[in-house]
């Protein structure tokens, strides 16, 4: 049993830090290639915010 080199702390760490850095380069470079989604399901241009009578209301309550 003592043939075995027992690997230390620095050791372990160095290789949790490439291991990290390797993970993180293969994420970047896979998701180069995707093309932007859209936020919602069915949205189109210009079908976000309304400035409708009760969004009116709310302003007229933050008033100070």
């Amino acid at each position: 049993m003592k043939n075995a080199k027992p690997s230390s702390r620095r050791n372990f760490l160095l290789t949790a830090g490439l291991g990290t850095a390797g993970v993180a380069a293969a994420v970047a470079t896979a998701t180069r290639g995707e093309k932007p989604r859209a936020a919602m399901p069915g949205a189109t241009e210009g079908s976000g915010y309304r400035l409708s009578e009760h969004v009116q209301k709310y302003y007229k309550t933050t008033k100070v």
